[in-house]
């Protein structure tokens, strides 16, 4: 191996420890459920997982999972253009188009390539992307990928969106690329004004709906929730979250899903999804569909779990959703935090930069459906004392 490649390694590993930067890995023994076993602890509250409807282990899925098995196989055995597309993918993206309401969907092997293939493959030289400075890394890179111009606009701030739209007139085309739920504050894009600025300057707009879909609007995502959907032209949602499996898609008009499956590179040359994980995602929109039951267990949960956190003194930020996080701000702060809560018997991760900035470092939780009263009240127990043995409360 060469030298001087492992020192370079090596130096950045100790800088990160160094910084309280670095993360160790967390291995889970048991399903992702409410209570897990993690780091060879047992029971232990999972406030860390993306499952919000806890749809991940649910006995439907699990057996469409199983069923598509036996019947399909354990692989697709090629890339979709090539002979990967099964009969069950055709109908999975038959079913998303008709659950957001919009003429035709597309999925993806995961929510980042579903931006890595879409951004680059509608826009170009000569284009001018307008993207949120707090985006996800997956629309980050995507825009990266495009060859267009890109214009960042503050967070939220239709001024800022308003005074790009301006500065890019020249633009053949242009596209506002914003995420429809922030990843790590939790607040809400604000789709309707963000629109009408599309409307008034001849700008398409692109919402990445990973964090909304399965939460907001009934499930269908932020577009939904603000009766917008019919107006923005592509529309990004994760198969991994809410939903319970794996995968992402982009959903919008037809000729955009046509054009995507001719060019967009991550679908070209990318095996398909494996045909368990495109059965179970079409048994959860199936139960999404019939009941809300999940949904409005999930929005119940969240308030009780904000207003308890609120009550013992905690900065919760901008939160809107279930995303929560509990400010620290100094990472070597959160770091203790997450560990004095493992040692209460709850799971809540620090996140330090780069996923934020510096001196933004806090522990993000993540109420779900699965989670009973007894477990939210017994986490905040954990919080409590935690947050008074660190001063942070």
């Amino acid at each position: 191996m060469n030298g001087n490649l492992q020192n370079w390694l090596q130096e950045q590993l100790n800088n990160l420890h160094e910084q309280n930067l670095y993360k160790q890995q967390v291995v889970m023994d048991t399903p992702s459920g409410a209570r897990i076993s993690v780091n060879d602890r047992d029971n232990v509250i999972n406030l860390a997982s993306n499952n919000y409807l806890g749809l991940a282990n649910h006995p439907a899925l699990k057996q469409a999972a199983i069923e598509a098995v036996e019947r399909w196989g354990a692989g697709a055995g090629a890339v979709r253009p090539i002979i990967g597309t099964m009969r069950l993918h055709v109908e999975l993206e038959q079913k998303l188009a008709a659950f957001k309401h919009v003429e035709a969907a597309l999925v993806f092997q995961s929510g980042f390539t579903s931006n890595a293939g879409a951004i680059p493959t509608v826009m170009e030289a000569g284009d001018a992307i307008l993207t949120d400075e707090l985006n996800h890394a997956s629309i980050i890179d995507g825009v990266r990928l495009s060859r267009a111009e890109r214009k960042i606009y503050r967070h939220s701030d239709m001024n800022s969106l308003e005074d790009a739209l301006r500065d890019t007139s020249a633009a053949r085309k242009r596209l506002i690329i914003t995420d429809g739920v922030f990843s790590m504050d939790g607040d809400i894009a604000p789709l309707p004004e963000i629109v009408a600025l599309a409307e008034q300057y001849n700008a398409a707009v692109m919402v990445d709906d990973a964090h909304g879909s399965g939460v907001m609007g009934g499930g269908r995502g932020t577009a939904y929730h603000f009766g917008v959907h019919e107006k923005v032209d592509i529309q990004l949602g994760t198969l991994s979250k809410a939903v319970g499996v794996m995968g992402g898609y982009i959903a919008g008009s037809k000729p955009l899903i046509d054009w995507l499956t001719q060019r967009a590179r991550p679908y070209l040359f990318s095996t398909a999804q494996p045909p368990a994980a495109a059965a179970a995602v079409a048994a959860a929109i199936d139960l999404m569909e019939k009941d809300d039951s999940l949904t409005s267990r999930l929005w119940e949960n969240t308030r009780f779990w904000k207003e308890g956190l609120h009550k013992l003194g905690y900065d919760t930020g901008v939160s809107q959703t279930p995303i929560t996080p509990v400010m620290t701000e100094d990472e070597g702060r959160a770091a203790h935090m997450q560990q004095l809560l493992l040692e209460e018997g709850v799971l809540a991760l620090a996140i330090v930069y780069p996923t934020v900035a510096r001196g933004k470092a806090r522990i993000r939780t993540m109420p779900s459906a699965m989670h009973s009263r007894a477990d939210l009240e017994e986490a905040l127990a954990a919080f409590e004392k935690a947050g008074r043995r660190i001063g942070l409360i």
